[in-house]
């Protein structure tokens, strides 16, 4: 069989999509590994993923189409706010969309039937391939003799004798592909979505709950005590020095507060509008109850785009009260 077939392969930079890259690759075919980034998943994993395995990783951001999807997601959540089926849907639609760019023959993807309980049973398998509009260019190489036929295996473009045959949760069969693929370094399976993490998708909710499910407030939710006033106004507070650093980084026009005459958490103001005085009194309060160095009452500096020119004077926030606040 003639080995220059082209395919674009989903790549995580976990364990199953690193084999599939590689016996591909191992096989004769021409692989373009590709990760779709949003703000619920970095590619940082994944490019040093693929680097070890030495391929050039391409990255793609899909923020806007994931967040409308996350809003009616066909298939539901999982445990959290996960929707796993419409998620890996939408990264195999993306991918078919590189295929004219690219001149790509044919999709592969490191899924295996039955790893996983919600997306990778296999009505789900199918039900992805369905989303993605690109069922019949599919191929998912750990798995496929244990799953219908698609074009490049009845065209001869894919030997199917040469594809696995991997099912169920266990990993030793991919241990030992690891071994002779002398892979040393691999994600653990399943991490690396903060979908997935009870938490995050808690705040995630309190977003879409309250109709400010847009990116520039997604962003602040992995940072940071999270506080909501009413349905247009919340507050993120520093826990630590890299809470403050990475909130120094995220805020651009958001109102932030900080203690005036002591050091001590940084706040961040989330908001459909700008916020009214009392709102921002409220915000010095709250702030003003995660500093220890305050007893009672204290100034605060506050101003958009860190010009901080802006003070108050704040009575400190009683513990009690915080509690109702808490997302």
């Amino acid at each position: 069989m003639d080995r220059k077939y082209r395919c674009l392969a989903l790549f995580s930079g976990g364990l199953d999509s690193m084999l599939t890259v590689l016996l591909m690759h191992q096989l004769g075919y021409e692989v373009i590994p590709v990760f779709f980034k949003t703000p619920f998943f970095g590619s940082a994993n994944a490019e040093k993923a693929a680097r070890h395995i030495g391929f050039e990783l391409l990255v793609i951001d899909i923020t806007k189409e994931h967040i409308e999807m996350l809003k009616n997601p066909r298939y539901g959540f999982g445990k959290n706010m996960n929707p796993c089926i419409d998620c890996h849907g939408l990264m195999l639609k993306k991918a078919a969309e590189l295929i004219p760019e690219y001149k790509i023959d044919f999709i592969i993807s490191g899924e295996v039937l039955g790893q996983r309980p919600m997306s990778q049973r296999a009505d789900a398998l199918n039900a992805v391939a369905k989303l993605s509009g690109i069922k019949d260019l599919l191929v998912r190489p750990l798995c496929q003799k244990l799953l219908p036929d698609t074009k490049p295996i009845r065209e001869g473009w894919v030997n199917k004798e040469e594809m696995l045959d991997i099912s169920g949760r266990g990993r030793y069969r991919q241990m030992e592909l690891a071994e002779r693929y002398k892979i040393t370094y691999y994600q653990n399976p399943g991490g690396g979505c903060l979908l997935t993490d009870m938490g995050y998708s808690r705040r995630l909710k309190d977003l879409m709950d309250n109709d400010m499910f847009e990116e520039k407030f997604i962003r602040f939710l992995e940072v940071g005590r999270h506080f909501r006033l009413n349905s247009s106004l919340k507050l993120i507070v520093g826990r630590n020095n890299n809470d403050n650093n990475k909130l120094s980084t995220l805020a651009t026009t958001e109102t932030v507060l900080q203690t005036a005459d002591f050091p001590g958490p940084l706040a961040v103001i989330n908001s459909k509008a700008n916020p009214q005085e009392n709102e921002i009194h409220w915000a010095a309060s709250l702030l003003l109850r995660y500093n220890n160095k305050i007893i009672e009452t204290a100034k605060v500096r506050y101003g958009e785009n860190f010009n901080l020119v802006n003070v108050l004077s704040e009575t400190k926030m009683n513990s009690q009260e915080v509690e109702e606040y808490i997302i």
